[in-house]
């Protein structure tokens, strides 16, 4: 039995991979050294740069039809006008599906800039005023104004400059300078045009619309609609107003954002070589879904952008100037989703790091050590005849 034993674990021995030499026969040199704590190294920064890889997120991004309906679009915008007042601003928005937003002031948020991009504060709002001669206060004794003639038999009393002007809006007639009008000799209309004469403006907020293609532009002048035409009432920007709209898009984007994610227009400043230009913005936009390894979902959107310019001063367009950004939606959507890297695969790169670099390691090592035994054996050799 024993002799059995001892044959079996003989012929284990034959499988042996991995053959052992004698301490007697194994030989150090100073090469092999320095090959050993190179190739150490290697495996180190190998073996680190992977395990960092193995720590991130995958991110697997798939493509397929757009079939949601009925949502809301959130646009997120920061846009500062450097040579164009608060008072001569306003943003409008509209859409395919006859939707329209004027003068949107309730989410988007207008700050005043000195004529060094500084924001202006309310102490420096008051000491100008009164540098001016401008004051807010109210004069009107009336408890019912006058509309100058558009009464209607629901609305009989117009007490604000806003009341007037709609009340001209609903009868679709022009609405006169400010200073004919009480109501905005009280809240100083032209005053408050003059007094930020040289200003710019910063806007920051945003816009919900419906989730169809449409439009939003930056424009000078009051605007309405008279019908269903939209008009931007410019009287009290004087005869022969001109605009300065060098602007800079701070950030424009569509819904909430997900990580890494980038803007074309981020940061983008744009001169105004003429007194009144349109720029016109053509937007393309992907609906995307993020979701991330908790399964919180992030809808968003990326998009493409191709830019037009159009020179207004001294020609016979009727087109107003401004900034315009016109957007429609793909078709499609892009989905990503985060998930973390596979462990067999991670444990199959460092197996293939180590063993790889050991192995090139003691080819390199061996070639070194033979090629210069053999180079030792010529100079002896020659050294003898």
């Amino acid at each position: 039995m024993a002799q059995s034993g001892s044959s079996v674990f003989s012929a284990l021995q034959n499988f042996d991979a991995y053959p052992k030499t004698l301490e007697d026969f194994r030989i150090k040199t100073f090469t092999g050294a320095g090959i050993t704590v190179i190739s150490s190294v290697i495996m180190i920064i190998l073996f680190t740069s992977e395990l960092r890889y193995y720590m991130t997120t995958e991110v697997i991004d798939e493509l397929f039809i757009d079939m949601t309906l009925g949502d809301k679009l959130k646009i997120n915008m920061d846009v500062t006008l450097h040579k164009l007042p608060c008072a001569y601003v306003s943003v409008d928005a509209m859409d395919v599906s006859g939707q329209r937003q004027i003068d949107v002031r309730a989410t988007l948020f207008k700050q005043r800039l000195t004529q060094n991009g500084n924001p202006v504060t309310e102490s420096e709002v008051v000491v100008i005023a009164e540098s001016k001669n401008v004051t807010n206060q109210t004069v009107i004794e009336s408890s019912c104004g006058s509309c100058y003639g558009a009464e209607t038999e629901m609305k009989q009393c117009c007490n604000t400059c806003q009341d007037v002007r709609d009340a001209y809006n609903r009868k679709g007639w022009a609405f006169p300078t400010g200073n004919m009008v009480q109501q905005c000799n009280v809240e100083r209309l032209v005053e408050q045009i003059e007094l930020q004469s040289g200003e710019g403006c910063r806007l920051h907020g945003h816009l919900v619309v419906n989730r169809v293609a449409g439009n939003f532009h930056i424009s000078p002048g009051k605007s309405f609609e008279v019908g269903h035409v939209h008009v931007h009432d410019l009287a009290a920007f004087g005869n022969t107003p001109t605009y300065n709209l060098s602007h800079t898009i701070t950030h424009l984007s569509f819904g909430d954002n997900y990580p890494g994610q980038t803007f074309p227009l981020d940061d983008l400043y744009t001169f105004a070589e003429h007194s009144e230009m349109v720029f016109q913005y053509y937007l393309k936009i992907v609906p995307t879904t993020y979701v991330k390894l908790n399964s919180d979902r992030l809808k968003t959107n990326q998009f493409s952008v191709t830019r037009n310019t159009k020179n207004l001063a001294g020609g016979s367009d009727n087109s107003l100037p401004g900034l315009f950004l016109s957007y429609e939606l793909s078709p499609m959507m892009i989905r990503y989703t985060e998930k973390n890297r596979s462990f067999l695969h991670f444990l199959t790169s460092v197996c293939a790091i180590i063993g790889g670099v050991f192995t090139v390691a003691g080819l390199l090592d061996s070639a070194v050590y033979h090629g210069g035994r053999a180079l030792q054996r010529k100079i002896e050799l020659g050294k003898a005849t």
